[in-house]
């Protein structure tokens, strides 16, 4: 059977209440909010051993993609389980049917596959055909319905979305963006190195301002990657990830503060550097490279030179010479 487009998308379409209980056999934890993008009828709802099941498509939670997840997510993973435990599997992940004869691709669900998979028990999946641009769609929806993704997560998701092969419209409609929405994630993940988004997380109280200033700072290379690593290995471990932005951002502040404090510097002639700082003015002469003679003749005179251009300064302002 072939697969489902995009455009079949609202035959499809309907409430995971649908492929649930029904009437007096729906028990209190089915009542929650409903979710899932695409829905078949009951016979698509099959029991699955985990293990023919692999993950599928760009991943759209942060947690996926760092070891510095959120401790709420973590909270919420072994909340999961247990309910899982105790109560069932009461909501089927989407799933489709792979190449592999006998394999089936997660479009999402991937949080109930791993706790199904710890626990050692069949999943309950809705088995349906539909091909990738459904399917991404089917899964910025099912996160809509579930959790909002934070500003750097669907800036992540968006990036792994076109990084698949997926062009700006597709990305947009599985984001809900408009065409400025997707240029404000794309200017964060073009500009902030990935392993400083890791070293963050997902931050899901923050939204586009801290981020922009973030990547505004490394494109106008007022903060390098190695420098941002540093400040947020200070961060300390107790830190949630929105904490961990506002420390980095606070950090590299404070840090453009001082660089502009410390004043300019300047290079009238290869190999002599003067700095200009708030307390002091340095002068630095190398005496190798092509003008070594000249160094070494600065070396002698220098005392003499410095002495004679005090003797000027004070002969037209005496008071300052006092």
């Amino acid at each position: 059977m072939a697969r489902k487009s995009l455009q079949d998308l609202s035959g499809i379409a309907s409430t995971i209440a649908r492929s649930g209980p029904k009437g007096s056999e729906r028990s209190a934890k089915a009542s929650a909010p409903a979710l899932g993008a695409l829905q078949g009828s009951l016979a698509s709802i099959r029991e699955i051993d985990p293990s023919l099941i692999d993950d599928w498509g760009p991943v759209d939670r942060l947690e996926e993609f760092t070891a510095v997840n959120d401790e709420v997510d973590g909270e919420g993973f072994v909340a999961l389980i247990l309910s899982i435990r105790d109560g069932g599997q009461l909501v089927p992940f989407l799933v489709r049917r792979a190449k592999t004869e006998g394999r089936f691709e997660a479009i999402y669900g991937r949080r109930r596959l791993k706790a199904c998979r710890d626990l050692g028990i069949k999943v309950r999946a809705n088995v349906q055909d539909v091909d990738d641009a459904t399917a991404l769609l089917a899964k910025g929806l099912e996160n809509a319905a579930r959790r909002n993704l934070s500003f750097y997560e669907k800036a992540r998701f968006a990036e792994a979305i076109q990084t698949a092969g997926h062009d700006a419209s597709t990305t947009r409609q599985v984001l809900n963006l408009s065409a400025s929405g997707l240029s404000h994630l794309s200017k964060v993940t073009q500009n902030v190195p990935q392993s400083i988004g890791d070293l963050v997380g997902a931050a899901p109280k923050s939204g586009r301002p801290k981020w922009t200033s973030l990547a505004d700072m490394f494109a106008a290379k007022k903060l390098s990657e190695k420098a941002a690593s540093a400040i947020l290995r200070g961060a300390g471990s107790a830190m949630s990830s929105d904490e961990r932005l506002d420390y980095l951002l606070n950090k590299a502040a404070q840090r453009e503060a001082r660089q502009v404090v410390a004043g300019k510097e300047v290079t009238p002639v290869e190999g002599v550097t003067i700095k200009s700082g708030k307390g002091s003015l340095s002068l630095s002469v190398k005496k190798g490279g092509t003008n070594a003679a000249f160094a070494q003749w600065l070396d002698q005179h220098l005392a003499e030179i410095i002495q004679k251009s005090f003797d000027e300064f004070t002969a037209v302002n005496p008071e300052d010479g006092n």
